[in-house]
């Protein structure tokens, strides 16, 4: 079952609520992160990316980032009229963008369900980012940010939430990116929470290394403690969890960056060779192990088979890596490979027309990864490639958070 709970929560007054929200700290850089803040003081990038507030030249690992997000969190918590909403609250999160809306249950999760694998990922998280995220809440002592679980969608939820969005919501608002944000205080939380208790599991769709975070902080907190405290808050994970019929995965895209001293036209010779690819006018495949390649100006596609029978063997993008990338270009490691590049597939392929060109590059269109393909996999317990899967719209930050 899925352990959901109302959780202890700070959100801003309505009125506030579009100049606070921000994108989540992992989408931008910190050049972005500093124009998107810049004249806004009350923008949630002051708390999530707090070096914007010092010199360019800081190491942004360094004790004074850290600090710097927690005083700006403690000043903004101050200095603005938030809400504690009188106890513990599930909040409804809805998203509008192009006309399709996904709506979802913002709630504290188990950690200790993740903990166990009842929370199931599918993507591998890297010690880096892992440190740095678990130091921000360690140091903040709070959750700044949500992390986007999925679940197999179910009728009694769904028609409880019908029911609270028929009332008119509390917050509500359109930001800079068309995307419209509305929000509701569930008026009673037992019934969601028992209705949760029929989902078998939960899915980490987005915010793995949030996550393990979440799981990190509360092991080193509870040892600062002498032992963990079964009623401390950092028992769960802030969290909003969609059904999986209102979701949908963009494709997450590739340039070849590095074409070990052949030009673009020649390796697109060699694609035409080697897998038949052929010329198109449409940059979007249109079906799974397709796939789509610009280079020297044009577009071209072309097929590939599984080579084997798991879960993992028939996905694209491992298609992609094994049968493409690693023997032509030796990208053994697209983590951490500078050869390579990704590209969300909200940014269209004239973004990768665009990164290819100024490269002497060539691009890649890959079609999308289903939900139940990435449900399959983490039933699995396998892993996906990296940059297996692109969410879009992204979640706001700074519409609540948990104080732990």
């Amino acid at each position: 079952m899925a352990d959901l709970r109302p959780f202890d929560a700070l959100s801003p007054p309505p009125e506030l609520a579009r100049a606070i929200a921000s994108v989540p700290y992992d989408v931008i850089n910190s050049a972005e992160a500093r124009a998107l803040a810049a004249g806004n003081p009350l923008s949630f990038l002051h708390v999530i990316r707090p070096e914007i507030d010092l010199s360019e030249d800081v190491d942004l690992y360094s004790d004074a980032v850290y600090a710097k997000g927690a005083e700006n969190l403690e000043r903004w918590i101050r200095e603005t009229p938030f809400s504690d909403h009188g106890g513990p609250v599930f909040f409804v999160y809805r998203l509008v963008q192009d006309g399709r809306a996904q709506i979802g249950i913002v709630a504290g999760c188990s950690v200790d369900e993740y903990d166990s694998g009842l929370i199931a990922i599918h993507e591998r998280t890297r010690q880096k980012k892992e440190d740095d995220r678990t130091r921000h809440v360690v140091q903040m002592r709070c959750q700044a940010e949500p992390i986007f679980l999925a679940y197999r969608s179910n009728a009694r939820i769904a028609e409880i939430v019908d029911e609270i969005t028929a009332a008119p919501p509390a917050v509500d608002f359109v930001a800079d990116d068309g995307v419209r944000h509305s929000l509701w205080t569930a008026p009673d939380a037992t019934s969601l929470s028992s209705a949760f208790e029929e989902v078998p599991r939960l899915y980490v769709a987005d915010g793995h290394h949030r996550t393990k975070s979440a799981s990190r902080a509360r092991l080193a907190l509870s040892e600062a403690e002498g032992g963990i405290n079964p009623d401390a808050a950092y028992n769960r994970v802030m969290a909003v969890v969609f059904p999986d019929n209102q979701l949908e995965i963009l494709p997450y895209n590739r340039v070849v960056l590095d074409l070990g001293g052949r030009s673009a036209a020649e390796v697109i010779t060699d694609l035409v060779e080697r897998f038949g690819a052929v010329p198109i006018s449409d940059a979007t495949p249109d079906r799974r192990h397709s796939f789509c390649v610009y280079g020297d100006g044009n577009w071209y596609q072309f097929v590939l088979s599984p080579q084997g029978e798991g879960v993992i063997d028939a996905l694209d993008v491992t298609l992609l890596q094994d049968q493409l990338l690693q023997p032509l270009f030796g990208i053994d490691d697209p983590r951490t490979d500078p050869g390579i590049d990704f590209v969300g597939g909200s940014r269209g392929t004239a973004e990768l027309e665009r990164r290819s060109d100024a490269a002497n590059g060539i691009a890649f269109s890959l079609f999308p990864t289903s939900l139940e393909e990435l449900f399959a996999v983490a039933d699995a317990g396998e892993i996906m490639p990296p940059k297996s899967t692109w969410f879009e719209p992204k979640l706001r930050s700074g519409l609540f958070i948990h104080r732990i």
